[in-house]
């Protein structure tokens, strides 16, 4: 799977990142405890851990296998989120994050059905997936808006470290083709 280095929506710029976004991903969300609620990483807490993280970033593209996107409003450049798609053999699964100021709008929405549809555009994908926490409504309600069918709950599937240091219950998310 070769994706393309940048995605434009109507509101949104998909773009792989680099280096200089850690600041701008530290400041927008990265630090927010709120946001990272139920992410599987705590809220960075200081730029240089963004820095790194970002780092890794760039360096996923390189494998082959994971493919974050930074996400940016079109109009003013101001990044927001990064949404990734990450291949396994013939199935893509996606997470992202979205920064607290944007919630609301539709936009995580809009990445993501921008991700599905070219996810299974793709002659040898035939599932798009997605996990979040049961108690993360906002984030079911932006994978079903995507289009995505809930197909059930992964007991146990992933620790959210800074809800629980326990695995916690997850609803698992699918498109397919």
């Amino acid at each position: 799977m070769k994706p393309p280095l940048r995605i434009e929506t109507a509101r949104l710029v998909l773009r792989k990142p680099v280096a200089e976004d850690a600041t701008a991903i530290f400041e927008a969300y990265a630090q927010d405890e709120l946001v990272a609620r139920y992410l599987t990483w705590p809220p960075h807490e200081n730029v240089e851990v963004t820095e790194r993280v970002v780092a890794g970033c760039i360096a996923a593209w390189e494998g082959g296998a994971r493919f974050p996107y930074v996400i940016e409003l079109r109009e003013t450049g101001a990044v927001v989120g990064m949404i990734e798609m990450r291949h396994d053999e013939f199935r893509v699964d996606v997470g992202y994050v979205l920064a607290r100021e944007h919630w609301g709008r539709g936009l995580m929405t809009e990445a993501l059905r921008e991700i599905v549809a070219w996810a299974l555009s793709q002659e040898k994908i035939y599932r798009v997936s997605a996990t979040c926490d049961t108690e993360n409504a906002g984030s079911a309600r932006v994978l079903e808006k995507a289009g995505m069918q809930r197909e059930g709950i992964l007991r146990r599937r992933a620790v959210h470290p800074n809800m629980s240091p326990e695995p916690r219950d997850c609803y698992c998310y699918s498109a397919v083709k």
